[in-house]
């Protein structure tokens, strides 16, 4: 039930999952039956072919937490919602990941109470991965869940980042960089001359501090820093797309010569966007809980709901969160 145009979105999305996995992706949609089983009738076809396979499924849920409830009340007052009956069945083993583009605040809130954290995590952190210059993405901790943060937060981001990057996208050594305003080790605020110190000794492959700059050259897998400071960038980054499209279509409209030049730029145009596209990505993961929760955008489209779901397999197929903790057990500061 959450998202801006939900339930139709989600029920497309995921009935897109199962049939783009071969039904090796099994989908628990959890809302109001009545409205999901309404939407569910449109796609007639393919909803009962995917119920006969046993890959989808309604579990039923009375409340909504909407995109406007403080997170914290909502959950207290409407313990019945979509978002804590999704969560209690991935807890209970019913389920291996969970996915909303729901409120964020709300599942950030619920994921933690509910499936709890890893054993040596003081707080989990929402990644956001970056287009680069390279192949492969960079990973962003915090992207906003944590606005204030310790040494010891930023650390355990360092630990968690590296371990998704390593399982995710098979990078055998992720180089991770602390975010600051210089790259000398002298340079930055308390915290982050802490966490220098910290990430050191770390078992991670970590290549010292980096600057905003280096985030789209693809200079490092991982950067760390406080979610005040990533949410900051990650609205920035989310800009950029239609900023580039906007000026675009003024460099067009200038001339006739100026259009076909842009028309013949189009297709390598549309390739660069495409990556830049949240909905190609889906969604963000939540780690440092002890489950799969990923996060989705509130206006996800079909698309974007339908690669959360493929991200949510993929992240319990390649073991995240065994992989996190291996690097904590590794650890000399990790949480006790």
């Amino acid at each position: 039930m959450g998202g801006d145009q939900a339930p139709a979105v989600v029920v497309q999305g995921a009935l897109e999952a199962v049939r783009e996995s071969s039904g090796r992706v099994s989908v628990i949609l959890v809302g109001r039956e009545q409205a999901i089983e309404s939407e569910l009738q449109k796609h007639a076809p393919a909803a009962a072919e995917s119920k006969i396979a046993g890959t989808l499924r309604v579990a039923h849920a009375d409340d909504v937490i909407e995109m406007l409830d403080a997170p914290n009340s909502a959950l207290k007052s409407k313990k019945n919602s979509s978002i804590a009956v999704g969560l209690a069945l991935h807890r209970d083993g019913k389920a291996d990941a969970f996915v909303s583009a729901g409120n964020t605040g709300a599942v950030l809130s619920a994921s933690t109470l509910i499936l709890g954290r890893i054993k040596g995590i003081g707080r989990p952190t929402i990644g956001a991965l970056f287009p680069t210059a390279k192949h492969s993405p960079c990973l962003l901790l915090d992207a906003g869940a944590n606005v204030d943060c310790r040494a010891r937060h930023l650390y355990e981001f360092a630990l968690m980042g590296s371990a998704y990057i390593g399982a995710m996208f098979g990078t055998p050594r992720p180089a991770v960089g602390l975010l600051s305003i210089g790259e000398e080790e002298v340079k930055g605020n308390e915290v982050t001359l802490e966490a220098f110190r910290l990430l050191r000794d770390a078992p991670i492959h970590f290549v010292g501090n980096v600057e905003g700059r280096d985030i789209l050259k693809g200079e490092v897998d991982v950067v760390v820093c406080d979610g005040f400071v990533g949410n900051i960038l990650l609205k920035f980054g989310e800009s950029m797309p239609g900023f580039l499209k906007a000026k675009f279509v003024r460099y067009a409209s200038r001339g006739p010569r100026q259009k076909l030049v842009a028309l013949m730029a189009r297709g390598g145009l549309r390739s660069v966007m495409k990556e830049m596209d949240y909905q190609e990505a889906g969604g963000v993961p939540l780690l440092g809980v002890n489950g799969v929760s990923i996060i989705g955008h509130g206006g996800s489209t079909p698309l974007a709901i339908k690669n959360m779901i493929l991200l949510a397999a993929k992240t319990v197929v390649q073991d995240v969160n065994g992989k996190i903790q291996d690097s904590l057990h590794r650890s000399k500061h990790g949480e006790e």
